[in-house]
């Protein structure tokens, strides 16, 4: 597993300071986490809705009926009704208007493609809830890798402002000698061209800037003023599990259950219902007004003979599992493969920041050496502006692999899964 790392927090020449932390936090209630953690409500709420099928259904109803003829109120068994014909006085329960009131139940007895339905729901929550960590992994390593390309571009900007104090230093001795018949004044265009291509080379780095800025402020909502300084420590990377596939190993999950509850569907199923019936009517025999009770509890028992749109969900459900799977595996040894290199890359990177490092201080031991030959006239003014090129190219090649560096490390962390808010504190 990753070693943690350590940050040097905020800018202190800024009112507020902005650290990693704060990117970090803000980053969780920016519309683009809010928007996986819908994904996953929506999710919960697919599981919910499989759960609910196991419950009884419930239903109360009124209703008001007209006939053209009078209709029962309910059944009458046949010596029941023969009584009631010899006796024109008890009200027959039969009319042309009845008022029902009442009740009704189903409840699944058995039904065993719910359970899998419910299990394979569950599977999708949870990998809704992988992918969003993973994509908040993979937003904070965009975070980390764009703060260090800030730090190179600010690096390299003090570099190039440090170049052209240099060069207008020499441009004041140049100016003197030129005004003194000393020096051609070829020499002083060539200073004034030196440091005209370090203005654009700043502008430059202006705009690569308002670019990184944007990048996370389309993530956090935060405008970085300044890049904020890290450093890190690093022995060893142990992780072997790619958990970045999380998500799509628990979806292949899911679909295999889902395969699982499509062959179910075809099993006989087993359905308990009821009804209650209260209705109100005036019987159509004497117009005397008469209510009844009616009701009835069974169980049904459900076989599948032919259904052929079963059989096609089965094939779709199966083509699917077919697609994931072949996904993951592609996935999964590109992942490898690339988390190998990456770990190869880190110990290289470190050893070319340290000799990068001391490249830097030999330049500017030889750079001191040019000026003076150079003001004595012991070299030429293109030779004396290699060495002041050398010296900003040495500088930009240590900032851009340290950029790397972190880039590298945030790569490794979302392929592992690892938490960066512990690896970048």
């Amino acid at each position: 597993m990753l070693k943690k790392s350590f940050l040097a927090l905020g800018v202190p020449f800024l009112l507020s300071a902005t650290t990693l932390p704060e990117l970090f936090s803000a980053l969780k209630n920016h519309a683009q986490t809010k928007s996986d953690e819908m994904l996953v409500q929506q999710a919960k709420a697919a599981q919910k809705m499989a759960d609910s099928k196991l419950y009884p259904t419930v239903n109360l109803f009124a209703k008001y009926d007209y006939y053209t003829t009078a209709s029962g109120m309910i059944p009458v068994p046949p010596n029941d009704l023969l009584a009631m014909v010899k006796e024109p006085k008890i009200a027959q329960p039969f009319s042309q208007n009845i008022l029902r009131e009442g009740a009704n139940f189903t409840m699944p007895v058995f039904v065993k493609s719910i359970f899998t339905i419910s299990d394979k729901a569950e599977k999708m929550q949870k990998s809704a809830k992988a992918k969003k960590r993973i994509n908040l992994l993979k937003n904070e390593a965009i975070i980390v890798g764009s703060n260090a390309n800030y730090l190179y571009l600010q690096e390299l900007k003090k570099s190039l402002n440090l170049k052209k104090k240099s060069l207008l230093e020499t441009q004041k001795t140049i100016r003197i000698k030129v005004n003194n018949g000393r020096a051609p004044l070829s020499a002083l265009y060539k200073i004034d061209d030196g440091i005209n291509q370090i203005d654009i080379a700043k502008n430059s780095i202006a705009l690569q800037k308002e670019k990184i800025v944007n990048s996370i402020r389309s993530l956090t909502g935060i405008t970085l003023k300044e890049p904020i300084k890290m450093s890190e420590t690093i022995d060893s990377i142990t992780s072997d599990e790619i958990k970045s596939l999380q998500p799509l190993k628990l979806k292949i999950e899911a679909n295999k259950l889902d395969i699982q509850a499509q062959k179910e569907k075809l099993y006989p199923s087993v359905i308990a219902y009821g009804n209650y019936t209260f209705s109100q009517a005036n019987a159509y025999n004497n117009s005397k007004n008469t209510n009844e009770e009616y009701g009835n509890v069974g169980v049904v028992v459900n076989i599948p003979i032919f259904a052929m749109d079963r059989y096609e969900d089965i094939n779709r459900a199966e083509i699917q599992l077919r697609s994931d799977d072949t996904q993951y595996q592609k996935l999964q040894e590109e992942l490898s493969s690339k988390a190998q290199m990456l770990r190869n890359s880190l110990p290289l990177l470190k050893n070319s920041i340290k000799l990068s490092q001391k490249s830097i201080e030999n330049k500017k031991k030889l750079l001191k050496i040019a000026k003076v030959n150079y003001t004595s006239g012991r070299l030429s003014t293109e030779e004396y502006l290699r060495y002041e090129d050398d010296v900003v190219s040495a500088s930009a090649k240590l900032y851009k692999t340290e950029a790397q560096k972190w880039q590298t490390l945030m790569e490794l962390a979302v392929i592992y899964a690892d938490n960066i808010e512990e690896i970048v504190q």
